[in-house]
């Protein structure tokens, strides 16, 4: 369910503002993203497996998550409108 390290460089490097940029409102929703998502599958499971739908205290952590990218969307929103498009665009969130 974690993220390999060659995917946590990639989610950085296409949503990052600067050369050094890690900690970026962009580049944490970008990650919280890609954990959703995985998180999401583990959940879900595959066509040939059923998945793991009584894993509750990881459905608790993707809903923290949720939460927590929601409130960073909100602020890039109130703070820069432009690249909030932008992102939600990259990403394909739907807002």
């Amino acid at each position: 369910m974690a993220l390999l390290a060659e995917e946590r460089l990639q989610v950085v490097s296409k949503n990052r503002r600067h050369g050094t940029d890690t900690g970026s409102p962009e580049v944490q929703i970008a990650m919280l993203t890609a954990k959703i998502e995985a998180l999401n599958n583990h959940l879900k499971g595959s066509e040939t497996q059923r998945g793991h739908a009584k894993d509750h205290h990881s459905r608790r952590g993707l809903l923290l998550m949720v939460g927590k990218r929601n409130r960073l969307l909100r602020y890039l929103a109130r703070t820069n409108p432009a690249d909030y498009q932008k992102l939600i665009a990259r990403l394909g969130l739907r807002k």
